[in-house]
């Protein structure tokens, strides 16, 4: 790419490591390499070198990791001690004595990060309200003892009530660090009042021993990853967070937590942009990647950002943009149930061996070579350095055909078909579960397979409008070059809001937003929310908060916001359970200019900007970076700022 300031994000996914390059112009530059599953950083720096971007012309450079999410998967971290309240410490383990299947008798939870015996129970009691069993200096020795021989690489403290006074976690961490010092074996103690500062217990546990488990795998993947990018001469990274912004890497290292969602927050940041450009008000968004398909929701131009959530059956009560993971992409592997039904995943061929078409090992039938057979997927060379082999993808869906008694086009028909119910699913989930009519909404397709089942998702849930948009199949790594700076802050506020007057509201809030921010946060711009609820429920909604506000005022905005989700409001008081602070940095300029023809839009790929095109289906187009497929009732229309709109025929 040609030499001048330019921001860079790079998503690096199970199959493929994405890179976008956004200058301050408007020009974007775009490309795509193989992932190496067993060393991230291998991705990041290949698809820099196959940018050929000079480290000097780099101002800012974003990165999407599934360190965390891996990790969790399996349960890889680090050796957590878990210093619990005596008579709490089967917490993990009690969960919410929810099953973890209601119907399915035979059905699981996954086993806790922590287990029992590296639970130490602490001698302490304390209430919302004030101390009732005191820490003694004996019960401090005695837990420093019990930790210290259990040999933890790292030392989560959750004790009761800590989100009201984090007095006895604090003297027990210092008590902890002190030892470990003295020893002079440095172990990271870390305290659910620092982590969560929330009511809740379990969510509280939960999510601070997540953060005790990934902090050191973190640390060390972000410090390897800052010093090859350095040895080549690029500054440190930035860490997107699933909460939709980034974090320096001293920042990110101390936020593990965090990054679940890292990856899949960039997609819905890209696609925001590009929503609030068209002026579109409600889209659901589809990110299908070769593993997996990340499903989200924009209101008004803006993510949803909701709390918390599981990760991998981790619960991490953590602000995040609402994406909802679904195992179906297109290296999902088909196969046949007990019952003799077909399937496709959770199983992925990956990047390693990848679907059969890639010609790299891959012998089972995924959803890509389903999409060959068909003639959705041309034959050839592809980005990536991929090469699509029709006959390898025919022969792995014919054994299939032949196991299921089927044709060779049915066979291929029906596991393309069974991945789009499974991501429908998932859509319905986001829209209907939270008060939102699909119908009325545009989906956003988007990923390297997102086009390509964009018209048959949008049939499953009667949606009539689609957007495609421009760099669809990198989009994730446009939206973390976009993504501007992002720290939050979470305060609890257990009150009422007819007791809640406008001065201690601002004070909470002023209090809260000063600590976020910290020595070198000036920059950063202050946006508040309330975690309001009826007294008596169980659950909150998010209330944003004005300069000026009072209870009352956010007691009012509740309201409405129930009745517009819930369908009915309360004659009941309203109480407060929280407050959330997000500081935001300013975002590099969203202009989707055209990219450049050298290598990135080979003469028969068609990225949309030809002006007043339009495509009736069927019909299959070739995009830069993926495929769309504009079905039969279908009408595509080229946008001027490239990408397209699909729309069912009247």
């Amino acid at each position: 790419m040609t030499a001048k300031d330019v921001s860079v994000g790079i998503d690096v996914g199970g199959t493929f490591t994405d890179l976008a390059a956004l200058s301050i112009d408007g020009e974007i530059f775009t490309t795509k390499v193989l992932s190496t599953p067993s060393d991230r950083a291998t991705g990041v720096l290949g698809s820099l070198h196959a940018a050929a971007l000079a480290g000097e012309a780099v101002k800012q450079l974003a990165h999407g990791t599934t360190v965390v999410t891996n990790l969790l998967l399996e349960r890889k971290g680090a050796r957590v001690v878990l210093c619990a309240t005596a008579g709490f410490t089967d917490l993990l383990e009690l969960r919410r004595q929810e099953r973890a299947s209601l119907y399915d008798l035979t059905a699981h939870h996954p086993e806790s990060l922590v287990p029992l015996d590296r639970v130490v129970a602490v001698s302490e009691r304390m209430l919302f309200d004030g101390v009732d069993i005191p820490l003694t200096h004996s019960a401090i020795r005695e837990v420093v003892a019990s930790v210290i021989a259990l040999q933890p690489d790292t030392v989560a403290i959750a004790l009761l009530h800590a989100y009201a006074n984090p007095l006895h976690e604090i003297l027990l961490r210092d008590a902890l660090n002190k030892a470990y010092h003295e020893l002079g074996k440095p172990c990271d103690v870390i305290c659910s009042h620092e982590v969560l500062p929330e009511i809740r217990e379990y969510e509280r546990t939960a999510t601070t021993v997540a953060e005790a488990y990934a902090r050191p795998v973190v640390q060390k993947y972000l410090e390897t990853l800052s010093s090859r990018l350095a040895a080549d001469g690029f500054r440190a990274p930035h860490v997107m967070t699933s909460a939709g912004g980034t974090l320096s890497v001293p920042q990110a290292s101390l936020h593990a937590a965090a990054l679940a969602l890292s990856g899949p927050a960039g997609g819905v940041t890209g696609s925001a942009a590009v929503v609030r450009e068209l002026g579109i008000p409600l889209a659901l968004t589809i990110d299908i990647g070769g593993t997996s398909a990340d499903v989200g929701l924009i209101v008004d131009g803006e993510p949803l950002v909701e709390r918390g959530g599981s990760v991998a059956g981790v619960p991490i009560a953590l602000p995040r943009v609402l994406v909802e993971p679904v195992a179906a992409g297109g290296g999902s592997i088909g196969w046949i149930d007990e019952g003799g039904a077909l399937r496709a995943g959770p199983h992925s061929a990956g990047a390693v061996p990848g679907p059969a078409a890639y010609g790299r090992g891959g012998v089972e039938a995924t959803v890509t070579d389903a999409h060959v057979v068909l003639g959705n997927v041309s034959e050839g060379e592809w980005s990536g350095g991929v090469h699509i082999d029709g006959e390898r993808a025919r022969s792995a869906v014919q054994l299939l055909a032949a196991r299921l008694g089927v044709s060779l086009h049915r066979a291929a028909q029906g596991l393309i078909s069974t991945a789009d119910a499974t991501m429908a699913r998932a859509l319905r989930r986001v829209s209907v579960e939270r008060g939102v009519d699909p119908r009325s909404a545009t989906l956003v397709a988007f990923g390297g397979g997102g086009p390509l089942h964009a018209c048959g998702l949008a049939e499953l849930l009667a949606m009539t409008r689609i957007l495609v948009p421009p760099h669809a199949g990198v989009l994730s790594a446009i939206g973390l070059a976009l993504a501007p700076e992002r720290r939050e802050g979470l305060a609890s506020l257990l009150v009422q809001c007819d007791a809640l007057s406008a001065s201690e509201l601002t004070r909470t809030l002023q209090a809260q937003i000063a600590e976020v921010r910290g020595a070198d946060g000036e920059r950063l711009s202050a946006r508040s929310w309330a975690r309001a609820r009826y007294v008596g429920q169980g659950y909150e909604l998010e209330i944003a908060v004005a300069d000026g506000d009072d209870g009352t005022a956010i007691a009012k905005r509740f309201a409405a916001a129930h009745a517009k989700r819930m369908g009915f409001a309360l004659d009941r008081a309203v109480e407060c359970v929280s407050l959330r602070v997000a500081l935001v940095g300013e975002a590099w300029p969203a202009r989707f200019a055209r990219a450049p023809k050298d290598g990135v839009l080979p003469d028969d790929v068609d990225d949309g900007r030809a002006m007043d095109r339009t495509i009736v289906g069927p019909f299959t187009v070739r995009l830069p970076d993926a495929t769309m497929r504009v079905s039969e009732g279908w009408t595509a229309r080229s946008l001027p700022m490239g990408g397209w709109l699909m729309e069912v025929n009247a």
